[in-house]
């Protein structure tokens, strides 16, 4: 058994990423008997947090919502900045970020207090993100993006209304999985109640999430992982271009820059044979360039053509 400070930690990050624990599974998660995690629960409330109990057989704890934060951790203007860095973090292409961010603005943001809930909202709504490549359509609402993970944690089932490629817009009842960072993109894997499958949603078309409140058991996935499922699903889908390079690096080095949205393969000890598909030829070439070595465009024509005028764009520069 750990002692009492070790063990009281590890009770609050319990209670910080689980919207609802019984008490007899917490107790065993701890390695303490339920009487003991009645002492370390009062032990919390006298610290200032707001632990809600649930009487009965099946009772259990969970930490309230609106709870205010930690007061020897971070103060009011930190919790507001430390949440606006999250909201920018969860939108940017730093590889493995992105998932942590909203991991943890969903938790800050559940114990947040009204008053600063409302600044950040406030700054959210004054402040324009700058997207690559003008690409607005890809921006996703970080309030969005915790409804959804709040309901992927809690197993509770989700509505939104979801916009389609082809411009069609639908209401959708769906049991959430996981988010998926791919690419320049965030991605929803959930079931879908009114269609019977299972389906990933780009989050960026997604509007509204309403959580209902209603919990569901866990479905079993027809992947290995979320990740798995969502590049299956658009490798499937039809895509202008094929991209494919010969790069003149090892390819190690080229899997470890741009793996997460290609393919690599090694020709020899110091050549790779990089192929992706894209549906516009300005992200292939920005990571082509990222790699930091000469390479050999083989397809498509049109990849060529692009690159000798953005380099003649540069030469100018």
């Amino acid at each position: 058994m750990a002692n009492t400070s070790t063990r009281t930690l590890r009770l609050l990050s319990l209670l910080q990423t689980h919207r609802y624990w019984p008490g007899t599974e917490l107790a065993e998660r701890l390695e303490v008997s339920v009487r003991t995690l009645r002492r370390d629960i009062d032990r919390l409330r006298e610290l200032g947090y707001p632990v809600e109990a649930q009487r009965g057989v099946d009772g259990g704890y969970q930490l309230a919502a609106g709870a205010a934060l930690p007061p020897l951790v971070v103060d009011d203007d930190e919790a507001v900045a430390l949440v606006v860095g999250l909201q920018a973090a969860a939108q940017g292409p730093v590889e493995g970020i992105a998932e942590a961010g909203v991991r943890v603005l969903a938790k800050v943001v559940q114990v947040m207090p009204a008053r600063l809930r409302h600044r950040v909202e406030a700054l959210r709504a004054m402040t324009v993100p700058a997207v690559w490549g003008g690409s607005a359509g890809a921006v996703v609402d970080p309030s969005v993006l915790t409804t959804v993970a709040l309901a992927c944690r809690d197993n509770e089932r989700l509505r939104f209304a979801y916009l389609a490629a082809g411009g069609r817009r639908t209401d959708r009842h769906v049991e959430p999985h996981r988010l998926v960072s791919l690419g320049r993109r965030w991605y929803l894997v959930a079931y879908d109640l009114t269609r019977h499958a299972w389906r990933n949603f780009r989050v960026d078309r997604l509007t509204a999430p309403n959580r209902t409140g209603s919990r569901f058991r866990t479905r079993d996935l027809p992947a290995a992982d979320a990740a798995e499922f969502v590049r299956s699903g658009l490798d499937n889908m039809p895509r202008p271009y094929q991209v494919e390079a010969q790069v003149d690096a090892p390819a190690e080095a080229v899997r470890a820059k741009i793996g997460k949205w290609s393919t690599v393969e090694e020709i020899d000890a110091g050549r790779c044979r990089v192929r992706m598909t894209a549906d516009s030829l300005e992200w292939p070439i920005m990571a082509l360039g990222a790699v930091g070595a000469d390479f050999r465009v083989l397809e498509p024509p049109e990849l060529l053509d692009q690159i000798h005028e953005w380099g003649a764009r540069f030469n100018r520069a």
